[in-house]
C-alpha cells in the first residue's frame, strides 16, 4: 500500500534519491518496487526496544545527509527512528507524542483507504495535485494455468476455519478444472498441512505451503489465473501484481485496506451480523468468526467461476 506513495514522490520530486526503510522479510519485495537509492532493512530481533531504534537511526544518518523523512506508519517508534536520521524535515501525522519528534505533521484523513491516506501526506507537504494512484509492481512473469488459494492470515478473525476450508477447496476442485496451488508461511504449514490431508480429492492440488519464499511467491501469483483468499498479505501482492484477487472479508474494514485495484478484485462480506465490520484480531462475540463461517460457498464459487471467464489480466 506505500508503492503508489513512492511512484507519487518520484514525480513531484524528479532526479532525487529515494531511500526506504522496510522489515526484514518484507524487503525481499523491493526489487519489484520503483529504482531505490538505498534500501535499509530493519529487523527487531537485531536492534531491540528504543535503543535499537536510536541505533537504527545514527546508521542511516551515518550514510546520507537526508532532506525529506516521511514517516508513513503512525507509530511513535517510526517516528523516533525518523528523528534520529535528523533529516531536514520530518513528515508524518499527528498523534500521541510524535509531533517532538517531526517537523511536519498532519491530520490523518479519515474514511480514505490507505493508499489515499499516504498520499494525502504527501500532497498536504508539496501542496500539489497528485496523479491517479499507482499500485503496481514491477515484474515479467507470463500468465500460467493455475489458480493460488491462501486461506490464512495473521489473524485468527481472518482466518478460515479448518473445516471451512476443506469444504471451500472441495468445492473449488469440483467446479473448476484448472490446478490448484495451496500457499502459507512457514508458521501456517502445519495448518495446510491439516486441511490438504482432510481434503477427499487432492488430485491437481498441490500444497506450497512453507516451501516458497516472497520472491517465489510473487512469481506463482503473477502467473496464476486468479487468487482466492483470506483478507491478507497476499490479497494485497496478488492485486499489485494485476492478478485477479477473490477476498474473503472477516474482521477488518475493507473501506481503509482492501486491495486497492478494483479491477483486479472481488471483497465478499458476509454483511449480515451487527458486529461487522470489527477490527478485532480475536473474534470476541463467537468461538469461531462467523463473518467467514456463514459466507456461502457456492456464492464464492460462482465468483470465481465469473472472474476467470472475464479473465482481466494486467500483462
Amino acid at each position: 500500500m506505500s508503492v503508489a506513495f513512492l511512484y507519487e514522490l518520484q514525480r513531484q520530486y524528479p532526479g532525487a534519491a529515494i531511500s526506504v526503510i522496510a522489515k526484514k522479510g518484507i524487503h525481499e519485495l523491493l526489487p519489484f518496487f520503483p529504482p531505490l537509492h538505498h534500501q535499509f532493512i530493519f529487523s527487531k530481533k537485531e536492534y531491540k526496544g528504543l535503543a535499537g531504534l536510536v541505533k537504527f537511526g545514527n546508521k542511516i544518518k551515518g550514510t546520507e545527509n537526508f532532506d525529506l523523512f516521511f514517516c508513513l506508519p503512525d507509530s511513535f517508534s517510526s517516528a523516533l527512528m525518523g528523528y534520529t536520521t535528523r533529516a531536514g524535515k520530518r513528515i508524518g501525522f499527528k498523534k500521541d507524542l510524535r509531533n517532538l519528534l517531526l517537523t511536519d505533521t498532519y491530520k490523518r484523513p479519515v474514511g480514505k483507504h490507505r493508499v489515499e491516506q499516504y498520499l494525502a501526506l504527501l500532497q498536504l507537504f508539496t501542496k500539489q495535485n497528485l496523479d491517479t494512484p499507482q499500485v503496481t509492481l514491477q515484474h515479467n512473469f507470463r500468465k500460467k494455468e493455475h489458480i493460488v488459494v491462501n486461506i490464512n492470515s495473521e489473524a485468527s478473525s481472518r482466518r478460515l476455519t479448518g473445516a471451512k476450508a476443506v469444504e471451500l477447496i472441495e468445492a473449488l476442485r469440483k467446479n473448476v478444472a484448472l490446478p490448484i496451488l495451496l500457499i502459507g508461511a512457514p508458521d501456517e504449514k502445519a495448518f495446510v498441512d491439516h486441511v490438504y490431508q482432510n481434503l477427499a480429492e487432492r488430485t491437481g492440488i498441490e500444497n506450497l505451503a512453507g516451501t516458497t519464499s516472497l520472491p517465489s511467491l510473487v512469481e506463482i501469483l503473477a502467473s496464476a489465473r486468479l487468487l482466492l483468499t483470506t483478507d491478507s498479505g497476499p490479497a494485497h501482492l496478488a492485486n499489485a501484481l494485476r492478478t485477479h484477487a477473490v477476498v474473503l472479508f472477516g474482521a477488518g474494514n475493507e473501506i481503509n485496506t482492501a486491495p486497492y485495484n478494483n479491477p483486479y478484485s472481488s471483497i465478499i462480506r458476509l454483511g449480515k451480523l451487527s458486529c461487522e465490520p470489527c477490527l478485532k484480531n480475536t473474534c470476541v462475540r463467537y468461538d469461531v468468526p462467523q463473518c467467514l463461517q456463514q459466507l456461502s460457498v457456492e456464492y464464492i464459487i460462482q465468483e470465481v467461476i465469473t472472474q476467470l471467464q472475464n479473465a482481466t489480466y494486467g500483462r
